[in-house]
């Protein structure tokens, strides 16, 4: 039988996101909006020094949760905990990054394929090209069809049914690659999963991000390397 849900949680991990935790919430607000069900908005403030947790407070009827574990994979379990409260397996759940805005139709998208019968959706992430040199926008263009879904796990475009996620334990706090897991986890008990590009989500091009790995260090060092013929000469 299909799932039936009767809300929408997103979860937005942020750490020292002041210039960008705007954009973001106005994304979010914007495709929630757009969908009829209930949709709660948690934003966890990990580590933050800034101004991230005022601006967010400012956005009535977002949640913000502060924290201080400099850990995304920590921000995101806690974030997806305070969010379902004892609330039942019905909710979806829908992960995107301070650093990221998501399109209109966002949740709309999720929650067509959530009551299809799918209980995870892998989104497609592309950085903002404002961000990148023109080398990197056309190594990127090179390596990333418009409209086709390449299966990459971003956090900044996940979504899952609270009964899934319940099920493989949620976010392990890991520093980073803790989406990777939730997905290999999920994918090990065979989850009803679906990639797609329907509802791509931009995030930051910055170079240099919260840990060592992740999307900015591909950016910075694999991207290029992806595509020879935009290798800079030694």
């Amino acid at each position: 039988m299909k799932p039936r849900y009767s809300s929408v949680a997103v979860v937005i991990p942020a750490r020292n996101e002041e210039e960008l935790i705007g954009r973001c919430l106005d994304s979010v607000l914007v495709a929630a909006a757009a969908v009829a069900l209930p949709v709660s908005i948690t934003v966890v403030a990990d580590g933050c020094t800034d101004n991230t947790v005022e601006i967010a407070r400012g956005y009535p009827g977002v949640h913000v949760v502060e924290l201080e574990a400099a850990n995304v994979g920590s921000a995101r379990r806690r974030g997806v905990e305070v969010a379902l409260g004892a609330a039942s397996s019905t909710v979806w759940i829908a992960n995107t990054d301070a650093d990221s805005f998501v399109p209109a139709n966002w949740l709309v998208e999720q929650l067509r394929l959530a009551h299809r019968g799918i209980e995870l959706v892998i989104g497609t992430v592309r950085p903002n090209f404002a961000d990148l040199s023109p080398v990197q926008v056309r190594a990127w263009s090179a390596t990333h069809p418009t409209g086709v879904a390449n299966g990459h796990v971003h956090g900044a475009n996940l979504g899952v049914s609270a009964r899934l996620y319940e099920e493989v334990g949620g976010y392990p706090e890991l520093p980073e690659h803790e989406d990777v897991d939730l997905v290999a986890r999920c994918a090990a008990v065979n989850a009803v999963t679906i990639a797609t590009a329907r509802c791509e989500v931009t995030t930051s091009g910055r170079q240099y991000g919260r840990t060592d790995g992740g999307y900015a260090r591909f950016l910075r060092e694999d991207l290029l390397a992806a595509v020879p013929s935009e290798r800079t000469p030694s």
